[in-house]
């Protein structure tokens, strides 16, 4: 939607031949913007109440930069998961207010919110090596306006690690597992806790873990009840997810 259609919109508002709601609708639904190469939402925050996103994977650094630039204009915030110090670089060369993130491969544009709530996402590690999935989850949790805390490298391999935790666990009000290897780690939180375990699994390991496909199948396999599973390394779902659910009932 152009500005001539939002300016003819506003129009039959104060005419009263549209309702609010309808104009609002209208808002959310149908405003893009077609660049060539992409047909960047530039109205998502407005429909979801969260911020907009950019998968930097498989995508040139001039399309990164140029989709990055125009969702800019019309969101308050805007996160480019999957970035590199090069993406970085063209965007920042648009964007001079753009923030790199690099424990979680991140570039955010715009001010980051306040926790809207005392609730806690709690983001969980089961070794040094998952950190940059779990950080991708807490920095986009936190991007929605979350209150998160983190918990590294307690993974099945000295349990007691975790055991040693399990105050923190139960404190939380949703929990990110990320683990790779064998991917057991959320099978074992999620029997601690009576809160929604969400469980990322990484492509950390040997040969044998297929580049996060073992993990992946571990957790699909839980017995654990109330555990849901995003896909391989995809910290940034886990995080959206997680803060959907902390935000819910205010």
């Amino acid at each position: 939607m152009d500005r001539d259609k939002i300016r003819e919109l506003l129009e039959r508002v104060r005419a009263g031949k549209v309702s609010v709601e309808e104009a609002m609708f209208a808002l959310r639904t149908l405003p893009y913007e077609d660049i060539g190469f992409a047909v960047t939402d530039r109205h998502r925050s407005l429909r979801t109440g969260y911020p907009e996103a950019v998968f930097c994977a498989g995508k040139t650094i001039e399309q990164i930069a140029a989709i990055v630039d125009r969702l800019a204009e019309g969101h308050r915030i805007i996160m480019a998961t999957k970035a590199s110090e090069e993406i970085f670089r063209a965007v920042v060369a648009v964007r001079p207010e753009a923030v790199y993130r690099p424990e979680g491969r991140l570039i955010l544009i715009g001010t980051m919110p306040e926790p809207v709530s005392e609730k806690t996402v709690l983001v969980v590690t089961a070794g040094t090596s998952d950190i940059p999935i779990a950080e991708e989850a807490a920095i986009t949790a936190e991007a929605m306006g979350n209150r998160v805390k983190r918990i590294f490298d307690v993974g099945v391999a000295g349990i007691h690690r975790l055991f040693d935790r399990v105050g923190d666990l139960a404190r939380a009000n949703v929990l990110v597992v990320a683990a790779g290897m064998d991917g057991a780690l959320p099978s074992i939180v999620g029997g601690l806790v009576d809160r929604p375990v969400i469980a990322v699994p990484t492509s950390v390991g040997y040969g044998a873990s297929f580049n996060g496909l073992a993990p992946l199948l571990t957790m699909l396999n839980t017995c654990a009840p109330g555990v849901a599973v995003v896909n391989i390394d995809n910290g940034f779902g886990a995080g959206f997810l997680a803060g959907m659910i902390n935000r819910m009932g205010g």
